[in-house]
């Protein structure tokens, strides 16, 4: 076989921590060791954005677009086809609007029954409120799956070995969903889909921002959605190719395979998970192949150390391995006054955000314009306030963009709310529709950079996981309110905006604050409030 170079992220690096200092001579004095958390080491000699982390956000991000797949494709394969009365039926007139008013045999589905789980398992008239059903369903698994691999991503598997799990799973159930002979085992595999995909989202944020250095981690943060929407504007794209909905999950499923085959191979481990379960080697492993990749150089006299750490005198000339950090757990988050209000707060936010974004998303099927293309352009109208708020985050602060995004995106789904359904006026609710994504998906994405800020490495992915159990709490709400009519989605979205907001003004401002690693390193930084 030819000589084939190893990816990157797994050439050997087997620093001797205990052995001599490269280049220092015998009976020299040993030269002292410097002790830095991750995020000094990033700024003073690894970079905090170079082409290392560039590679690794771009590669780890990927995920977002495979999760974005899996949850927005039931606005496709569950959507209500047009119908057509069948030649010579009696009784049949396409003045009728819904096929409830017809009999049994006198009309036909426009596609054929394939064309829509609706159409293949009946799901209209009294059976409508199944179509809401599996869709909670599914948000029901991603709930129970974030807090699953929220913790297992901070414990055993770290967040590379959790990412590489949920994509498996969301693989196989994917494709077992296209194999669905009836509604109730189509539901199941949904609930299924739902609880790896709920695990993506989370482990992939986390993943890729990490190794980022605290001035550039905002920017990056908000960068990561880019992805979800990319992989929703791709989804219409693939639905309109695709127009069975058992081929178009099968179609949405493999992606999630070469994902893992393609592209996990070259992502790294995060070496904050490493450090803080005492593999050391490992973690510096990763600093010095960031630090060679942008052209920098890491001493040898240079070391990690937690942040609880760094501050020990007695310590800095140690070399001996850092020790484990326990992993936390919600256990220890609502012990302490200070992350106890914050994790509450984020849940109520994320709920809250939640209930917006899934239910104007959707609510498209409700506005009577062509599928595909209201699809495209919601996606598309989340990219720019992706833009925006990544420009504004570091200048106005993460506090400020959550309450200014909610109660815009509010104050347009209120006058959505308020306006009649038909004519000019349908035209208009759906731009108030579009604008309230447009200022939803800015909280959105940036909850994810702001509860990632709150909380320290030992409990981030748990407390993050707890968040997005929430706004997956949420999702399950928003269809049901979908099927509620034209306006009083929009009035409820409204209140959902306003009311998150609200409670936005009760956070602290992480703008340059550290990322802490454990509880103690936060209690140190965060001296007004004593866990």
């Amino acid at each position: 076989m030819p000589n084939t170079p190893l990816p990157e992220s797994l050439v050997p690096y087997e620093p001797d921590l205990r052995s001599p200092l490269l280049g220092q001579e015998a009976g020299a004095s040993p030269e002292p060791v410097e002790r830095l958390c991750i995020d000094d080491m990033l700024k003073k000699y690894c970079g905090e954005f170079g082409w290392w982390q560039l590679r690794h956000f771009v590669l780890t991000s990927m995920a977002w677009a495979l999760e974005a797949f899996h949850t927005m494709v039931v606005i496709f394969a569950d959507r209500e086809p047009e119908w057509r009365c069948l030649d010579g039926a009696a009784g049949c007139s396409t003045g009728v609007k819904s096929v409830c008013q017809l009999e049994p045999g006198s009309w036909e589905w426009i596609g054929g029954p394939a064309s829509s789980t609706v159409a293949e398992f009946g799901l209209v008239c009294s059976e409508k409120y199944k179509v809401g059903l599996v869709q909670a369903l599914f948000f029901g698994g991603c709930m129970i799956g974030a807090g699953v691999f929220g913790h297992l991503s901070d414990s055993k598997l770290g967040r590379k070995g959790s990412l590489l799990v949920v994509c498996i799973l969301n693989a196989i159930f994917g494709c077992l969903t296209a194999l669905s002979p009836n509604y109730w085992i189509y539901a199941l595999f949904r609930l299924l889909t739902g609880f790896s995909t709920g695990g993506v989202g989370l482990c992939s944020f986390v993943l890729s921002t990490e190794p980022i250095g605290p001035t550039k981690r905002g920017v990056a943060g908000m960068s990561t959605f880019y992805f979800f929407s990319g992989g929703i504007a791709a989804l219409s794209g693939i639905a309109y190719l695709f127009q069975s909905w058992r081929t178009l999950y099968v179609a949405t499923s493999v992606p999630s395979i070469l994902f893992v085959v393609i592209i996990l191979p070259f992502v790294s481990e995060s070496p904050r998970w490493c450090l803080i379960r005492g593999k050391i080697v490992g973690a510096m492993r990763i600093m010095h192949k960031i630090a060679k990749s942008n052209g920098n150089n890491l001493p040898a006299s240079v070391i990690l150390a937690l942040d609880e750490e760094v501050n020990d005198i007695s310590d800095n000339n140690k070399t001996e391995e850092v020790k484990e950090a326990v992993t936390g757990s919600l256990v220890e988050v609502l012990r302490c006054p200070l992350t106890r209000v914050r994790l509450f707060l984020a849940v109520a936010i994320s709920f809250f955000c939640s209930v917006v974004y899934y239910g104007l998303s959707l609510n498209v099927v409700n506005l009577g314009t062509n599928l595909y293309l209201n699809v495209f352009l919601n996606a598309e109208a989340e990219m720019p306030a992706f833009l925006l708020t990544a420009l504004l985050l570091d200048k106005l602060g993460r506090k400020p963009l959550t309450i200014g995004t909610q109660w815009f995106s509010g104050a347009f789904c209120v006058v959505g709310g308020l306006l009649k359904g038909y004519g000019l006026w349908k035209t208009i609710r759906m731009v108030c529709g579009i604008l309230g994504i447009f200022g939803m998906a800015g909280t959105y994405n940036l909850l994810f950079i702001y509860t990632a800020e709150l909380f320290p490495t030992v409990v981030r992915n748990a407390a993050l996981g707890s968040a997005t159990q929430a706004a997956q709490m949420g999702a399950i709400l928003a269809p049901i309110l979908v099927v509620l009519g034209e306006r009083i989605p929009f009035l409820v979205f409204g209140a959902c905006g306003i009311a998150g907001g609200t409670l936005a003004y009760l956070l602290p401002e992480t703008l340059n604050k550290p990322l802490y690693d454990t509880m103690a390193g936060m209690e140190q930084g965060e001296s007004k409030l004593v866990c």
